[in-house]
């Protein structure tokens, strides 16, 4: 796509990064901020997993996971600051944040036929006045003309332990080092598949957020749409 034609579409945010980042919550914080639009990419590959256990299709079978993808029946409802996951007209949201639909999410991402199927899906997300897209690969691959791409990412530690913080805020118990144990498989997985690995895109700015709070990474990121000429300056 030429620069002419990119800035004839709807201004992109891309946040990618490693799970447990804070990359869902700050995407969230920064489309509402703005009133843009929002993409939660993780979110597709989540509910492909889980449509796809629905309907007794194997993780390995790649072609009619790709057709699972390609016709999912997904609707996104934003209700009081938060976003509901509706698969086939079940409530969904609570279900694919558990870990074994993120684990099985992982190795339903590294398919490539998966991966096409749900390529254009995410594009049609990008409407005016702006897209904010959460994911591994939005700033690589998906919206590779983004005009701000940012990288977020954090220790693996500081990740098991935000982690943690959520189950329990959600009556899970779950043990620190088997949450660590997770996420470390999960980067390596999600780094080594063959088919957009997850990395910073050339032009990214990486933040890491070990030691930010949220409303500063916010602050930031709304800093930086500002000095690239995407927001008007207040």
């Amino acid at each position: 796509m030429s620069d002419s034609q990119a800035s004839l579409q709807a201004p992109v945010l891309t946040i990618d990064g490693p799970g447990g980042a804070g990359k869902g919550t700050i995407s969230r914080l920064v489309a509402e901020r703005l009133g843009w639009h929002l993409l939660d990419s993780g979110a597709l590959y989540r509910l492909t997993a889980l449509a796809a256990g629905k309907h007794d299709v194997s993780l390995d079978d790649e072609a009619s996971l790709a057709e699972v993808a390609r016709h999912l029946e997904v609707v996104f409802v934003a209700e009081g600051g938060t976003t509901r996951v509706m698969l086939e007209g079940s409530d969904a949201t609570t279900t694919i944040r558990t870990e074994q639909v993120g684990d099985a999410a992982s190795r339903v991402a590294a398919l490539p036929g998966v991966r096409e199927a749900l390529l254009s899906r995410q594009r049609d997300f990008r409407q005016f006045p702006g897209l904010v897209a959460d994911g591994r690969d939005m700033g690589t691959v998906v919206f590779a003309d983004a005009p701000l791409k940012i990288f977020l990412t954090a220790s693996a530690e500081e990740r098991a332990h935000r982690r943690q913080a959520q189950l329990r805020e959600a009556g899970v118990d779950a043990s620190l080092s088997s949450l660590l144990k997770e996420i470390q498989a999960r980067d390596a997985r999600d780094m080594q598949r063959s088919v957009a690995p997850l990395k910073p895109a050339e032009d990214a700015i990486t933040l890491d957020t070990t030691r930010l709070t949220i409303p500063e990474v916010v602050d930031r990121l709304t800093e930086l749409l500002t000095q690239r000429g995407l927001l008007p300056e207040a």
